[in-house]
């Protein structure tokens, strides 16, 4: 069976990997013109469903190798003194096995392991799929597949080819979320700095083997705010204007936006669907439910999507319509309880008022005042929030791995 794949930064490998082990045939599409290196991205989370998943595929060494090394956080706000976080503390009592790494370190260990083994288009797109798989593209040939899946993120290609367009899935959540690299001027190792205001967060990070560092800006506003997803020069222009009088390093920041060689910058924005899948078509990761950048754990859930989806096609020997639809029951409450606890996570992260301020202050302060124990222990009470992650069971699909024959 012939297997596309749109995507190739995590659920696509991750996807690809396990579909060659079962025996399918198996082409990725992507449309930047060379698989990801380190040097842009951001950081991302992996917590121990995906840290299962990439042990068994014999990467999780290279990805414990290349953690961030960040934990601590220096929070500081308008008249008030600085406050601490051990991030260990909090991540361990969020999960039992976490690791944080920038999201093209771990995008190029994924390509690299499966770059020898599935077929990878680089700088090409995908333009037009028909009912009976005959796939057109922007540069390459015309081709005939048996299914075609799309992990190609929240601004999903396939999905606006064979769903509709985007807007009528996406449920905003108050926010909007930019990161660039700046230059390390903080000599900043293993600690993040924060500064928030009302409706406005502001801070930098590094990592352990990068000789620069990141600038994170979190921006809550009342509307929408009017921009395309790829006008660059008018994206920088709205966070300037955003944060232009914010003290502390954020000036220094702001005029990097001059000159950082990466730079993201988008909505923290929901997406819901009632279905992944349409004919021969189904979706994974960001582009099936994505429940918002920096508040819901997307990339620890596209790891486990891509998994559990290439187990079910292996469990129901390509039959796409069976395994739809039970890989979408497999994982439909991760999603939802995701879903719910992004909604929550967004108006934390970017507090819109003094009061909420304050709260986050004193959560830090709580957390950091709690022995670990009793952190953990009060944390695992809680499976629909801070540990609906680690509250999922992997399913086993190793009866199906051919590579164990």
């Amino acid at each position: 069976m012939r297997i596309l794949i749109s995507g190739a930064s995590i659920a696509g490998p991750v996807l690809a990997y396990w579909l060659d082990r079962y025996g399918f045939d198996v082409t990725v599409v992507e449309r930047t013109p060379a698989p990801r290196k380190t040097g842009g991205g951001h950081a991302v989370d992996l917590f121990r469903p995906a840290m299962r998943i990439v042990e068994r595929m014999g990467v999780v060494d290279e990805i414990r190798a290349k953690a961030t090394g960040t934990d601590t956080l220096v929070l500081r706000r308008p008249g008030g003194k600085p406050v601490t976080l051990d991030l260990r503390k909090l991540f361990t009592a969020v999960s039992d096995d976490h690791v944080e790494i920038m999201r093209d370190d771990l995008s190029e260990i994924l390509y690299n392991t499966t770059s020898s083994d599935v077929e990878y288009l680089f700088a090409d797109s995908i333009t037009a799929i028909g009912d009976d798989g005959e796939v057109t593209f922007e540069r390459s040939p015309a081709r005939r597949f048996d299914l075609i899946v799309g992990a190609d993120g929240l601004h999903s290609n396939v999905r606006s080819l064979v769903f509709g367009p985007e807007s009528g899935f996406t449920t905003w959540l108050g926010a909007y979320l930019a990161i660039f690299s700046v230059p390390n001027h903080l000599e900043l190792d293993g600690v993040m700095e924060m500064t928030v205001d009302p409706g406005r967060v502001a801070g930098v990070y590094s990592a352990a083997h990068m000789d620069d560092a990141r600038a994170g800006f979190f921006l809550r506003t009342p509307q929408p705010l009017d921009y395309h997803h790829r006008a660059i020069d008018q994206q920088k222009a709205l966070l300037r204007n955003h944060f232009h009088d914010m003290q502390w390093e954020v000036p220094r920041l702001l005029a990097e936006l001059d000159h950082t060689p990466s730079f993201y910058f988008d909505s923290i924005t929901q997406l819901r669907l009632e279905t992944w899948s349409r004919g021969r078509v189904t979706l994974v990761g960001d582009a099936a439910y994505c429940p918002g950048p920096a508040v819901g754990g997307s990339t620890s859930m596209a790891v486990v999507g891509a998994y559990i989806l290439a187990g079910e096609l292996a469990a129901h020997a390509g039959d796409h319509t069976a395994a739809f639809a039970a890989y979408e029951a497999e994982i439909g409450e991760y999603v939802r309880r995701s879903r719910g606890f992004a909604r929550t996570a967004a108006k934390t992260l970017v507090p819109a008022g003094r009061f909420e301020v304050w709260a986050m202050v004193n959560a830090i302060r709580l957390i950091t005042a709690l022995p670990a124990p009793v952190s953990r222990a009060a944390a695992k009470l809680n499976t629909k929030g801070v540990r609906l992650h680690d509250s999922f069971t992997l399913k086993d699909y190793a009866a199906f791995d051919r590579m164990h024959e």
